[in-house]
């Protein structure tokens, strides 16, 4: 399944404002890099990809819109997928959007 291109000109809105923005091509889809690191990315599975502080893996979850990211059956802490309709609206795909940026701005530039 290629990734949600509509979805991807969504992120690139969102993310208009935020600098050392980088788009790259990853694991099928198409990921957007914040000082190096991947922040979030339209999956190649369908919907988002979210980076997040694993400390809040959990408390994101909990709110029912995301789920965990598993990669070779494992969860991957810290990632996150969302179901493109979860994002439907701009201010939901924001919000998710900031969570990944805040994530990858916290990390050391690469």
């Amino acid at each position: 399944m290629a990734y949600d291109h509509e979805l991807a000109d969504r992120l690139r809105t969102a993310l208009q404002d935020v600098d050392d923005v980088q788009e790259k091509a990853m694991f099928g889809g198409l990921a957007f890099l914040v000082g190096g690191h991947m922040a979030v990315a339209a999956s190649g599975q369908g919907g988002l990809m979210v980076r997040c502080d694993p400390a809040r893996t959990g408390e994101l979850l909990d709110g029912g819109e995301a789920e965990p990211m598993v990669m070779r059956g494992r969860e991957m802490d810290g990632w996150l997928r969302v179901a493109t309709d979860r994002v439907d609206s701009d201010e939901a795909l924001q919000r998710w959007v900031d969570t990944g940026v805040a994530s990858a701005a916290s990390l050391p530039p690469k």
